[in-house]
């Protein structure tokens, strides 16, 4: 099997896991719903991100949400061409499958941005149905990102000698996030390891 299909075998698959539990998120919790699957450190928290990360967005209201979702779709359109690009340089299979989980990562969020305004309805104070009668939340191109991995690892109180914080309560980790976001981590991270290396042999 050629390098180009295994990368779109391992992008394809990456990608029905990752709607997979998003349409199971949508059609089984609504928001803010949580569930303990291991103790209080690793837990299933419903939200929805109606921008970038953590929470951000751009400008105001849907011309902002329109913008920043025609603005991913352009980026992965560049990283699509650039792992073509790296298989036809014979890049190492560590800098092909980095690229393709910042790839797939990026295209699972895209796709939440694109069509779940359409094909949900709305996830608060009610269970979202797929493809309701009276149709979904929003438009195309303005849907919101479903989160739902929530590690709450470390919480207390920092210390009061503490300048400027000492007193107030604590939190590691607070953001909660999916699986196409932790796709991106982990390509990033590997890129780390591979992609200097590369870059070293080829020059």
């Amino acid at each position: 099997m050629s390098v180009r299909n295994k990368l779109v075998i391992f992008i394809i698959v990456l990608l029905v896991l990752d709607q997979a539990v998003k349409i199971w998120i949508k059609t089984h919790m609504m928001i803010g719903e949580e569930f303990s699957v291991f103790g209080n450190w690793f837990k299933i928290l419903f939200i929805e991100n109606n921008g970038m990360a953590f929470g951000m967005e751009l400008g105001d209201g849907k011309f902002g949400k329109a913008v920043l979702s025609l603005f991913r779709l352009v980026a992965v359109a560049g990283i699509g061409w650039y792992i073509l690009k790296l298989i036809r340089e014979k890049a190492p299979l560590g800098v092909l499958f980095s690229f393709a989980l910042i790839f797939c990562g990026a295209i699972g969020n895209i796709f939440d941005s694109l069509f779940y305004g359409m094909i949900f309805n709305d996830s608060h104070y009610q269970i979202a149905s797929l493809f309701p009668e009276g149709g979904g939340y929003s438009s195309f191109l303005h849907g919101r990102v479903v989160d739902m991995l929530y590690f709450p690892l470390i919480e207390g109180t920092i210390p009061g000698w503490v300048p400027v914080w000492g007193g107030e309560d604590f939190l590691f980790f607070r953001p909660v996030f999916n699986l196409a976001d932790s796709y991106i981590t982990i390509g990033v991270l590997m890129l780390i390891l591979f992609y200097r290396k590369f870059f070293a042999t080829k020059k």
